[in-house]
């Protein structure tokens, strides 16, 4: 039996990941959380769960605690004010790990993001030159991991899209967004766009880190794991939506790069330089991303049908 730090347990991602270790293992689990109220799991259903009401902010109270730690669950981040975000996302982030002590700690799993990373699956410059305050500073992060003296330890997943939440758990952005998004299907389908990326649900994200807490990789094999099903093209992604939903596509209107940058000019559209380097970039997808599905494990959802109907949109 382990002993298990997790971080971000309050989020979407970190709710999947605390309910699945709690149900499918019997590992001990010390959850930081900065609100109990916001956990909507049992932590009753076993004696070995342990609520740390805390910040990560404060996370050297903890010292002596994480170095008695096997496995490390990193997902808590920031997205808000500047100076909170990189101290959450780097400062203290490296401060838990250089508080692992590496001849106990078997294995961290740090939450980084797809985001950074180009198609060759490389951390590429432009997201800590261009990026958002969140990607920019979960670069920085990902480029001080190898100076720490737990890093060869250290797996790093990278979610693609997430989607995921429901009435006992909060819903990911996207998930957040998606019905009102396919309000739009009956224009969005008249219409072609060059692009392509990859969706995963955070209960599946949830599957992969429970297999990776008992099954690190091995010697030799990558410690980079990008979270995510199969690409899907931008019009593939259309095509199945329409199809779930009973609508028709008899033609495609392409939009090209030249039709958006008009668009852009003529409606005078304020684009951050991140936003227009995504724009130009267009096929955010990575070799051999890794879903339930390739670790030989039952996937809750692997088709966009499936993620529209785990999502509660029925289909007519």
């Amino acid at each position: 039996m382990k002993r298990i730090f997790l971080t971000g347990v309050s989020g979407c991602i970190g709710h999947y990941v605390a309910e699945t270790l709690i149900e499918k293992t019997e590992h001990e689990l010390f959850l930081l959380v900065r609100n109990p109220a916001k956990l909507q799991f049992n932590l009753e259903s076993r004696p070995n769960i342990h609520v740390l009401t805390g910040d990560l902010r404060e996370i050297e109270k903890y010292s002596d605690l994480l170095k008695t730690i096997d496995t490390a669950v990193l997902i808590a981040t920031s997205w808000g004010d500047p100076t909170e975000t990189y101290e959450i996302n780097v400062v203290k982030t490296l401060a838990l790990m250089e508080r692992l002590d590496p001849e106990v700690c078997q294995q961290v799993i740090y939450f980084s993001t797809a985001s950074i990373l180009d198609r060759q699956g490389n951390a590429m410059k432009e997201a800590g030159t261009i990026g958002t305050d969140y990607i920019r500073t979960k670069y920085l992060c990902h480029q001080a991991l190898p100076d720490l003296a737990i890093s060869s330890k250290i797996t790093t997943v990278y979610p693609t899209l997430v989607f995921g939440g429901d009435k006992n758990k909060p819903y990911s952005h996207l998930s957040g967004g998606l019905k009102d998004i396919l309000r739009w299907i009956n224009l969005i389908r008249w219409f072609k766009a060059d692009g392509g990326f990859h969706f995963i649900h955070a209960k599946d994200i949830a599957q992969v880190v429970s297999y990776l807490v008992d099954h690190p990789p091995s010697d030799g094999d990558s410690r980079d794991i990008v979270l995510g099903n199969a690409p899907l093209t931008v019009n593939q992604a259309i095509a199945e939506i329409a199809g779930y939903l009973n609508k028709k596509i008899y033609f495609g209107i392409p939009l090209s790069i030249a039709l958006a940058n008009f668009f852009i000019k003529v409606f005078q559209i304020q684009m951050a330089d991140w936003d227009r380097f995504c724009l130009d970039y267009r096929h955010f997808t990575y070799p051999q991303p890794t879903s339930p599905k390739t670790l030989g494990l039952p996937a809750h959802c692997s088709t966009v049908a499936e993620l529209l109907q785990v999502s509660g949109i029925e289909a007519p």
